[in-house]
């Protein structure tokens, strides 16, 4: 699994490379990512419209992202269905910024949570 990365509008969007993370690609997606923001100050989204499946290795994964970022917040964007419901049923879309989609913050600073 690869996290590809750009930036606009300084902020840095990540996307996982995959349809699944899983206890397999987990520790992938926790490396690939601090390599990513090493050194970024500004605002970090995770883009996971490609991800259909997420396990609670994966959520796990996404958790240390977070906390990788030593206070500052991970926003989502673009939750399937079936992970919204792993974020929802553990409680975790109360702890990220969830967005609709990546373009729904890029054309209105986010201000369609959600």
């Amino acid at each position: 699994m690869n996290l590809t990365s750009r930036t606009q509008d300084d902020i840095l969007i990540l996307t996982p490379d995959t349809d699944r993370i899983d206890a397999a690609g987990a520790i992938y997606l926790k490396d690939q990512f601090r390599d990513a923001t090493e050194g970024f100050e500004g605002r970090v989204v995770m883009d996971l419209s490609g991800v259909t499946f997420l396990d609670s290795s994966g959520l796990g994964a996404i958790v240390s992202a977070l906390k990788l970022l030593r206070g500052r917040k991970l926003e989502l964007a673009g939750l399937t269905p079936v992970v919204a419901k792993v974020f929802k049923l553990t409680q975790m879309d109360q702890v990220f910024t969830v967005h609709r989609a990546v373009s729904d913050i890029l054309t209105d600073d986010g201000a369609n949570a959600a």
